[in-house]
């Protein structure tokens, strides 16, 4: 899946810097931004800064990857709670499928995540990884 520059170059920031919106009306936050609450609808929402921590609620492992995410297989994908309750799904990284736990504390990086080949465009995005790495004895 190809995306342009432009779209590229739109949803930049809110991925790097990880930044979220929260609802005057109701004061829950949500992520990614959206141009209205998803649990009020109100459209009155403020820019905030999300966690940069949280915990894995739930995860699952991908084996078989699309077209050009097969350097990366397998994929592990996760619901991560952070400290404020926001909820995000993002790639874990840094980590082997069977050292991943529900209750694991992880902590945002950036992280290359697609690429278009070797003179295309080069996409970043927030990923997050053990705040503690678990290192296997033999």
């Amino acid at each position: 899946m190809r995306l342009s520059p432009a779209q590229i170059w739109r949803t930049r920031i809110p991925r790097y810097r990880l930044l979220g919106k929260e609802c005057k009306k109701c004061g829950r936050r949500h992520y990614p931004p959206r141009p209205a609450c998803p649990y009020c609808g109100s459209r009155e929402l403020v820019e905030v800064e999300l966690p940069r921590t949280g915990v894995i609620e739930s995860f699952t492992v991908i084996y078989t990857v699309m077209e050009g995410f097969k350097d990366r297989a397998p994929l592990i994908i996760a619901t991560v709670k952070l400290d404020d309750g926001t909820r995000v799904v993002a790639p874990i990284t840094d980590a082997e499928p069977e050292d991943v736990r529900t209750g694991m504390r992880v902590e945002a990086v950036l992280r290359r995540i697609r690429d278009d080949g070797s003179y295309g465009l080069i996409g970043y995005g927030t990923a997050f990884r053990p705040t503690i790495l678990v290192h296997k004895t033999s």
